[in-house]
């Protein structure tokens, strides 16, 4: 089962690279956004980047915007060449299908965030050291590379989702990125119509549990989404289905 799994994703990987390496805009997006979150932000910012507690969220969402674009092509990237038929038809288990497609998806978003960590750590420590190297808090070195990867499973299983029964890369795509957008934006929107007194309480109930918790909080919560869309992208495949649509 794993040498099947890692096969699928050895497989999505060469086409990933090849598609991106063709891909001129493709290319600049990625490149933009390394430079934003690995050079311009941290610059911006200086020493805060580092010491700042809220920092180390950023990073549950910068891999849905990685993710995204590279699950969307899973399976309707299929349809539209024409191989999802052949690879159907392997002797590849369903799983050992999905669960490649997920790891190459989440390997690239994960790994292009550690990337901009380290970039951005290097960026900060040229730019804005006095003295002794500075180095993320252990809250930030776990954290932002956990919430990262769990980040980049919620685009990955979300966007296997779509993939599925999308008819074209192009509308897999869209569906994503509005729905990456209303994630990242509807729960900020939510909060500012919520009554003060509502507001007044979850205010203590951060002041109380602290970033170290709120960060446990938002691991453990991320976790449970990223293993209900698993379970669903499980129950939703179907071979016989996929090859007559």
């Amino acid at each position: 089962m794993i040498g099947d799994v890692l096969t699928v994703a050895w497989k999505e990987w060469r086409e990933l690279f090849q598609l991106g390496g063709s891909h001129r805009g493709g290319r600049f997006s990625l490149v933009l956004l390394i430079g934003v979150f690995g050079v311009f932000l941290p610059l911006q910012s200086g020493a805060e980047w580092v010491q700042s507690p809220a920092t180390v969220f950023y990073w549950g969402w910068v891999p849905l915007m990685l993710v995204g674009s590279a699950v969307a092509d899973s399976f309707a990237g299929e349809r539209e060449r024409h191989t999802l038929e052949t690879l159907l038809a392997s002797r590849l288990p369903d799983r050992a299908i999905l669960l490649g497609k997920m790891l190459a998806a989440v390997a690239y978003g994960w790994g292009l965030v550690i990337v901009m960590l380290a970039l951005s750590l290097l960026t900060v420590n040229i730019a804005a050291r006095s003295g002794a190297w500075l180095m993320f808090p252990w809250r930030f070195a776990v954290g932002a590379p956990l919430l990262a990867l769990l980040g980049a499973g919620l685009a990955a299983t979300a966007g296997v989702l779509v993939s599925l029964r999308a008819p074209t890369v192009r509308q897999a795509a869209q569906t994503l990125n509005v729905g990456i957008l209303l994630l990242m934006f509807v729960p900020a929107l939510g909060i500012q119509v919520l009554p003060e007194s509502w507001k007044a309480q979850m205010g203590a109930w951060t002041l109380a549990i602290g970033i170290d918790g709120l960060l446990w909080v938002a691991a453990g919560l991320l976790a449970l989404v990223d293993l209900s869309l698993l379970a669903a992208a499980f129950a939703r495949f179907r071979r016989a289905r996929l090859v007559l649509d």
